[in-house]
């Protein structure tokens, strides 16, 4: 289940995410939040972010949110 409201999310957070092309299959990549990318408060699909990494996806669980700045 995808976390679809902006405010659950936080910078920092470790969280896992689809990305875009794993879609179809579900894989999730983990890593942590670098940025929120979609700008309005909830989104159906989940939040986009962008990892530390660079990787882009939605949201869709949040694993730890103890590094939170």
């Amino acid at each position: 289940m995808s976390i679809t409201k902006r405010s659950e999310i936080k910078i920092g957070a470790r969280v896992q995410v689809v990305e875009k092309h794993n879609q179809r299959t579900g894989e999730l990549t983990e890593g942590i939040v670098a940025r929120i990318l979609t700008p309005g408060s909830n989104h159906p699909r989940g939040i986009k972010v962008m990892l530390e990494d660079g990787r882009v996806g939605r949201v869709q669980k949040i694993v730890s949110d103890d590094n939170v700045k």
